[in-house]
């Protein structure tokens, strides 16, 4: 089969459904994505075709956090920006292919391709909270002004709110785009986009489905690239050189203004020593200090077992990277799938969650007491052979399967 894996978004939204070309590929089908041109050089030398849309998405973690949100007219623009871009870019990349797989909830375009294709469309979650259900809330939308929602024991009324959020949104710009393929208007933007039967490609153990019974969804596990790259020298060289320091890592989010300083200072108070990874926002010390080092890209499988605690923004991969290596956990949510994240960590007794607040080295430090308890260290370890390895494989042959017949 001629397979194309569709998504807008960072590392996080990229490198699962890389993990799941990987195991497609090793079962003899074709596979090329549809993913930022930031990772096309990455992915082309994994020996996967990659068409590129839109700009390069790294420079959004450099930009202030104090810099004022797009108003609505320009967010409006970017919408109808986006939109566009993808029923140009992903038909484009989508001549000749037998199926998409779409990851993120910003695949507006590709179901409708799909269809006027007359092809199967997959959409793939990497967080249950992105799915439907009143057993949890939906994703918090910061830029839109969303608040984490109270315990609830029924979130219908928030996702009712949601599906209207998303016909105003979207419905206006995604509908002329259906009219011109010859495809009639859809009237639930929402679950056009998610279908009927998505995929949930998270943890079962640290994201399960909150209705097992529920046979619409079908939960693979998480899609894991494996990496058996070796650390580089410099790190494995800080790393033997005292006790396991504390990872601090805010991947390709916007980093709260001070987090460098509120970072040193807690692991300082804790007597730990400090690794800070860069990523888009090229967080660093403040300072030379041979209790710290910075560090870019590395394969965090590995490194995550030789650290006392992982303190991050709490994204699906980095959450699950954690559990696996069966490291305790802070996690200081800022949007979206975060904040179920932080909550689930805390639940199972993996760590702890971090008021969604700019960090100081006061509450950092308050947080990572609590996650360096040798109760969390013991229960952190024993879920660690609980979390599957395999989701991918499990998603492409189900995906083989189903498909292949036609």
């Amino acid at each position: 089969m001629r397979i194309l894996l569709s998504t807008i978004g960072s590392r996080g939204d990229v490198q699962p459904l890389v993990a799941l070309g990987v195991q497609l590929k090793a079962l003899g089908q074709a596979v090329r994505l549809c993913v930022p041109p930031d990772f096309k050089d990455w992915i082309e030398g994994l020996g996967m075709p990659v068409t590129p849309i839109g700009p390069e998405l790294r420079w959004t973690g450099k930009a202030s956090p104090a810099a004022a949100l797009p108003t609505p007219e320009q967010r409006c623009q970017m919408m109808e920006g986006t939109v566009a871009t993808q029923f140009e870019t992903i038909s484009e990349a989508a001549q000749g292919c037998d199926v998409i797989v779409g990851a993120s909830a910003l695949q507006i375009a590709a179901p409708s391709i799909a269809e006027k294709m007359n092809i199967p469309y997959y959409f793939a979650a990497y967080c249950p909270a992105v799915l439907p259900s009143p057993r949890h809330a939906p994703p918090v939308l910061a830029m839109l002004g969303d608040k984490p929602a109270s315990a609830n024991p029924d979130y219908s009324e928030l996702w009712a709110q949601d599906a209207q959020r998303w016909n105003d949104q979207w419905s206006a710009l995604l509908n002329p785009h259906r009219t011109r393929l010859g495809l009639t208007p859809v009237s639930d933007v929402r679950s056009h986009i998610l279908t009927s039967q998505p995929w949930l490609a998270a943890d079962p153990v640290l994201g399960p489905w909150p209705d097992p019974g529920d046979q619409a969804v079908f939960q693979s596990g998480a899609w894991i690239l494996p990496d058996d790259q070796p650390l580089a020298p410099e790190l494995e060289k800080f790393l033997e050189a005292g006790e396991p320091p504390i990872y601090f890592g805010f991947g390709s989010i916007r980093a709260p203004q001070g987090l460098s300083q509120a970072m040193m200072a807690a692991a300082r108070a804790l007597g730990r020593r400090a690794i800070i990874l860069r990523g888009w926002t090229d967080l660093s010390p403040v300072d030379n200090g041979p209790d710290c080092l910075s560090i870019g890209e590395t394969n965090f499988l590995t490194l995550f077992k030789r650290v006392v605690a992982v303190v991050h923004h709490g994204g699906a991969g980095t959450t699950t990277a954690g559990a696996l290596a069966g490291a305790p956990q802070v996690l200081i949510p800022q949007h979206y799938d975060q904040h179920y994240w932080a909550q689930r960590i805390q639940q199972l007794g993996l760590g702890s969650a971090h008021a969604p607040i700019t960090p100081t080295a006061d509450s950092l430090t308050s947080a990572l007491e609590r996650a360096l308890r040798p109760e969390v260290a013991a229960r952190a370890q024993s879920v660690a052979r609980q979390v599957r390895r395999d989701g991918a494989r499990v998603a492409a042959q189900r995906l083989i399967a189903e498909v292949q017949p036609r």
